[in-house]
This record gives C-alpha cells, structure tokens and sequence, in this order.
C-alpha cells in the first residue's frame, strides 16, 4: 500500500465521527450581546434593538439575528491555542494532513438554515460531525482535500434551531516558480497576499489599479457602504454606484502588529481603520511615519501606492 493510500485510509476512518463533546454555549442569549454584534455588522433591525417596536412587532420581544448562531457556542481565545495538541477530531485530522504536507487551509464556502429565532435566555448547545473528505483534488492554491463539517444546534429544551455546513480546503501550497537567482541578484522578496477579485468587488479593485479609491453608494437610500457588497444593509436594495473618494480621513482606531511573521509584509506594521471624510470607513495601513508616531484622532491623506511589482493597494500617510 502507497504512503497516499495509507493516508487515504486513515482520512475515511474520520467520515461521521462526532467532532467531540457537544458544546454548550457558556452565555444565555442576551441583549447586550445582541447589541454588540448589531452595532458592529451595521444592522439596525428595531426587533433586535428596541423593545418596545420588537414587542409591537410579529416576534413580540427582541429576537438575535439569525446569522448570530454559532457565535453563542464560540469557545474564545483558547481556540487559537494548540500548543497541547489537537482538543477534538477535527483538529487532530488537520493535524494528520499537515504532517503529511496539507499544510495549508482555505474556507471555500458555507450553508447555513434556521428553524427560529433565538430569544433572550436561551441557551444554545452544538454538536459537529466530521461530515465528508474529499479525494485529493488539484486546485490553484495547489493540490488537497475537501472537508465538510456539519453543526447542528439546538437549544435548551433539546429542540432544533438550525445548522451551519461548513467547507474548507487542506492543501499543499502550489510551488510559485521563481527566478534563477545569479551571483549578482538575490532570491526574490515575497509578495504581499492578493485579495480575491470577483463580480461584487472587482470594480474597486478596478478603480484602484487606476489610482482611484472608490466608495459604494446605495442608489436608493444613499448610504455609503465598505467594503463593497452586492445588497445595502439598511434598505436592501441592489442598485448602488461608486462616488470617488478625496482621499482626506482619519484614524479611528489602529494596532501595530508584530507577529506572526507573514512573508511579504514589513513589520511593525500600523493597520488602522480610517474614517473617511465622506462617512464611511475603511481598513489600511499607515505609512510614511513610525509606528509609535500614530495615533487616534491623526489627519491622514490617501496614497495609492504600489506594494509590489504588481499590486496597488490605498495606503494612508499623515496629512502634515
């Protein structure tokens, strides 16, 4: 038997096994949460935010947008913790890949359903199985494998409220050819990660590789929106133009990251979110200063800039 096929036979072995434990969310569905994530997605809907239209309306009380579901079972910062090794199955089959190659993984996509809305005191339980692995398949971040997750939850009388499918793609990363290096050049410097370019945003992109920052208008309610999506949050309409942007902001908030190491990017590097004078935001990076130099409140002007030989990208400088 290859190295592949004992590989292969060691993935089937994960198909319909439950995850781990089922997961009960260590919080009640509560209001201030509820308003947090409203005010941080943009949504306004008065049956998650004021009591009083909420029991006027068809829910009777203030409901949780749907799309809130599995941020109740959500396990926090120890998630991103695996120095004591795999805690479930799912981690340990990715950990089985890496250690074959697959080091590299990619969310291709998502379904979600809903049986109701959740209420304040509710309280939401999960449990995922290890639904499906795909034959290694080739792809143009390289060749992998397919995993499919499904969590279903429900609530505290053990009664459904929906189910998230969830897909990502373990692979080993495509080996990008470089150029022979010669006693007198150097290895070339890796580029920055590139953004995906499809129909809802390949427009702003468009806008930028010709030097121009663009901001997307609702044509029916006029509300600005970032970044780009095909439907406006406040009125639900498709039509929508793009207005060009002055360039003039300033710095909402920021961080200075300095690890992880990710090849392409010079650290520290100042990532701010920058509201723009027209009434919207965006997230950049702050150059032509020292990371120490920025701060809440700056004045800063855009600069379209090329990162590499081939990527522009809207970079903020100081004002001054």
């Amino acid at each position: 038997m290859s190295a592949k096929e004992q590989l292969e036979k060691q993935l089937a072995a994960y198909v319909g096994i439950v995850q781990g434990p089922v997961e009960i969310a260590q919080d009640a569905v509560n209001e201030a949460m509820i308003r947090h994530w409203c005010e941080a997605m943009g949504d306004r809907n008065p049956a998650y935010l004021d009591p009083e239209a909420a029991r006027a309306s068809v829910h009777g009380g203030i409901v949780a947008p749907p799309v809130m579901l599995q941020a109740w079972i959500l396990g926090g910062l120890e998630m991103a913790d695996d120095a004591a090794g795999p805690r479930n199955k799912q981690q340990e089959l990715h950990r089985l890949l890496s250690e074959h190659g697959y080091t590299g993984v990619v969310a291709t996509n998502t379904e979600q359903e809903y049986a109701r809305y959740l209420r304040p005191g509710d309280r939401v339980q999960a449990v995922t199985t290890i639904a499906s692995i795909s034959e290694e398949k080739a792809t143009g971040l390289g060749t992998g494998y397919f995993i499919e997750t499904r969590t279903d939850f429900r609530d505290q009388q053990d009664a459904p409220l929906g189910s998230i499918t969830f897909r990502v793609l373990k692979f080993k990363p495509a080996q990008q050819a470089q150029p022979a290096a010669t006693a007198s050049s150097a290895p070339a410097k890796p580029r920055r990660l590139r953004a995906p370019r499809a129909h809802d945003n390949g427009w702003w992109w468009e806008a930028v590789d010709r030097g121009q920052l663009l901001i997307q208008k609702c044509s029916e309610c006029g509300r600005l929106r970032h970044p780009p999506r095909p439907m406006c949050p406040s009125c639900q309409s498709t039509a929508w133009s793009g207005i060009p942007s002055k360039g003039r902001g300033t710095v909402y908030s920021y961080v200075v990251l300095r690890h992880p190491p990710i090849p392409g990017y010079d650290y520290p590097l100042p990532v701010a979110v920058i509201d723009l004078e027209e009434g919207t935001r965006i997230v950049s990076n702050v150059v032509g200063c020292k990371p120490e130099d920025v701060y809440i409140g700056m004045k800063v002007r855009l600069s379209i800039e090329n990162v590499d030989e081939e990527l522009k990208l809207p970079l903020f400088r100081p004002a001054a």
